[in-house]
């Protein structure tokens, strides 16, 4: 698949020391696999000048204090709280100054940040998505960008999972409903306009 550089970005949800690390609270493994898959993608996508947002799930220890139903720290314990290691991306990563690094405070990337406004102010329109957890973050973000009418390009060999039934569910999931699944290999970037 080719995309024009000039109306593609690369999101990259939630590649956190938290879900990537051994020591993280909720590390997973297969996070931590896509990191290289995931910097040999951003630096292709780079190369020809298309944008590069990062995500960051962040929670204030205080967060989920007087939330009627939504706690996510009773899900799934304490993570990337604010101001932590956990919170931070990886090393790995090669974030630079002009990359959009999104906070997010939910499993959609879209809810209540500047991502939406961001993207449309650039005339992006498709988004080549990756990162972690498959069937939680990176599937709800994916979700909310097809309803906002980007086109949403899952990059399977560059989305993280706890299990191999949840990165299956996912896609699977994905591409019947709201967007297009690929392996990086497919996607090609045109020469910047």
């Amino acid at each position: 698949m080719h995309l024009e550089p000039d109306t593609t970005a690369v999101v990259v949800v939630d590649m956190q020391n938290g879900f990537c690390h051994p020591d993280g609270a909720l590390y997973a493994p297969g996070s931590e696999s896509v990191i290289a898959p995931i910097a040999d993608l951003v630096s292709r996508a780079r190369e020809v000048g298309s944008r590069i947002v990062y995500t960051r799930d962040v929670h204030p220890p205080e967060q989920f204090d007087n939330n009627h139903y939504y706690d996510e720290f009773d899900r799934w314990g304490e993570h990337v709280l604010e101001g932590s290691w956990e919170a931070e991306l990886v090393d790995e990563l090669d974030v630079r100054d002009e990359d959009l690094i999104v906070e997010k405070h939910t499993y959609d990337a879209f809810h209540e940040t500047q991502l939406d406004g961001w993207l449309s102010a650039r005339g992006i329109k498709d988004l080549v998505i990756c990162g972690t957890l498959a069937n939680v973050c990176v599937l709800h973000t994916g979700g909310s960008a097809g309803l906002r009418d980007y086109r949403p390009l899952m990059v399977s060999d560059c989305i993280g999972a706890l299990e191999d039934d949840h990165h299956e569910y996912a896609l699977e999931h994905a591409d019947w409903l709201f967007g297009e699944v690929l392996e990086s290999d497919e996607l090609t970037f045109g020469e910047s306009a």
